[in-house]
């Protein structure tokens, strides 16, 4: 059989997570730089949340699929940089069985919502592009929260397969994941036996999960420069360009590194350069996130101005 019994698994309890550095010094200095991008990531990302649902302005689908990714985006870095901080000041890197589990599992769920998740914004722009007219009637409400449901559903369906194939695996020792926390492939590289059939799984659930939506995306895109090239007016066409370019910007963060790292095959698996790509899709992307959608919408200045401006006649 490909998969061991379950009683094979307590063979390793526990998994050391080598993170970036030995040296105490640079882990002090790497303690610093991860919390202020932590902090930076979460409060951009609920800044953004808080605007949209203070600002009647922002009730649009749009913005309902905008809060949603920040909210994703927040989820997504506090599965791992907490902890990271913590093991960059300790003396102990370790990680139980179970802890490394769940958060491989979190971690995976986060991601793949979001993947569906970047879909739905694309389908959203092109109605609004396509189909201006009747944009409301056809991202009704009831659809917008079943669409938002749908990609969360996906993320936890498709990600306890993948989780529950790799953690199925035999882990007899060592048991030293070369990694910040713990990500599939990662893990998957101790196992004590052949990984060819659960790559070939991961791969099925990457075409689907990235692959797939990629692909959708580009359609929809596709769909939407023919339209933005048959506005008459210059001002309608950056109108629309703008509307897009933050969206593609953001699609273009995330699915780069993700594609590099899960669908390529287990035997060229680089752990230091691994470790800095998924650093790139997990860290930045949610930190890139708020500032590329601020600073090129207006919607969300204006909203920014109006909350600070109720502040200062509060004060």
């Amino acid at each position: 059989m490909w998969m061991s019994p379950v009683k094979n698994q307590s063979w390793v309890s526990e998994f050391i997570l080598l993170g970036f550095s030995s040296d105490p010094t640079s882990n002090r200095i790497l303690f610093v730089a991860f919390l202020l991008l932590y902090l930076c990531s979460v409060l951009g990302n609920g800044l953004i949340v808080t605007l949209i649902c203070l600002d009647p302005h922002l009730h649009t689908p749009m913005y309902f699929f905008l809060c949603i990714l920040s909210l994703l985006d927040m989820s997504y870095v506090t599965t791992t940089m907490p902890q990271m901080l913590v093991h960059l000041l300790a003396h102990s890197q370790t990680i139980s069985f179970a802890g490394c589990w769940l958060q491989m599992y979190m971690f995976s769920v986060l991601g793949l919502a979001e993947s569906i998740l970047f879909v739905v914004m694309a389908y959203d722009r092109y109605v609004a592009i396509c189909s201006p007219l009747r944009y409301t009637v056809i991202l009704s409400w009831s659809l917008c929260r079943r669409l938002a449901a749908g990609a969360w559903a996906c993320g936890f369906f498709f990600s306890l397969i993948h989780t529950f194939f790799t953690m199925r695996l035999p882990y007899c020792g060592p048991n030293v994941v070369n990694h910040y926390f713990c990500e599939g492939p990662a893990v998957r590289s101790l196992a004590c036996m052949d990984t060819h059939l659960i790559e070939i799984v991961d791969l099925v659930i990457s075409v689907l999960m990235v692959a797939a939506p990629l692909s959708l995306i580009l359609a929809s895109y596709i769909r939407i420069a023919r339209a933005i090239v048959k506005i008459k007016s210059l001002k309608g066409r950056c109108k629309a360009f703008s509307t897009c370019a933050s969206h593609l910007t953001v699609v273009s963060l995330f699915y780069a590194p993700a594609t590099y790292i899960y669908m390529r095959p287990n035997s060229s698996y680089s752990p230091e350069q691994d470790k800095q790509v998924s650093l790139f899709y997990n860290v930045f992307t949610a930190l890139l996130n708020p500032v590329v959608y601020s600073l090129r919408n207006k919607d969300i200045k204006g909203a920014f101005l109006k909350v600070m401006g109720r502040c200062r006649v509060a004060w």
